[in-house]
């Protein structure tokens, strides 16, 4: 029973390891046409948004390491192109209402920041304060 538990053991360590080696797109490419606003909506955005959706990502630790690292460039990813914020300024003016409007309304219904994400990044989460900030931001936008 010992010698089998043992040769699982090695199986798992030399898959785990193995899988350290699937390449993982983690970029940070240039913003082309940041968001211009109030230093403050910037700093809020920055604190608990930019991270998936802007060109500025901080990479943690976590993120290189398979098999979470798939996870958090996934939701990258899939954020960026949802709305990013480094681009901010490629959006039409029409969209760039619609966008920040949905982003008030993910905020409000608490779909946003991820439930995940603010597990290990509580600094994002949003306040009252924070809310009413981006709620006005997205009015004038």
């Amino acid at each position: 029973m010992k010698r089998w538990l043992a040769r699982i053991a090695v199986v798992l360590l030399v898959v785990f390891v193995a899988i350290q080696f699937v390449p993982v797109a983690r970029t940070n490419p240039p913003a082309t046409k940041p968001l211009q606003a109030a230093p403050e909506v910037i700093a809020v955005l920055r604190r608990s948004c930019y991270d998936c959706h802007s060109n500025e990502t901080v990479w943690p630790w976590y993120a290189y390491v398979a098999p979470v690292s798939w996870l958090v460039a996934r939701d990258v990813e899939d954020g960026r192109h949802e709305l990013n914020f480094s681009q901010w300024g490629d959006y039409s003016p029409n969209k760039q209402s619609s966008k920040a409007g949905e982003s008030v309304e993910k905020v409000e219904g608490g779909e946003m920041p991820l439930e995940n994400y603010l597990r290990l990044h509580s600094e994002a989460r949003l306040s009252a304060a924070d809310i009413e900030l981006l709620k006005k931001w997205a009015d004038d936008v």
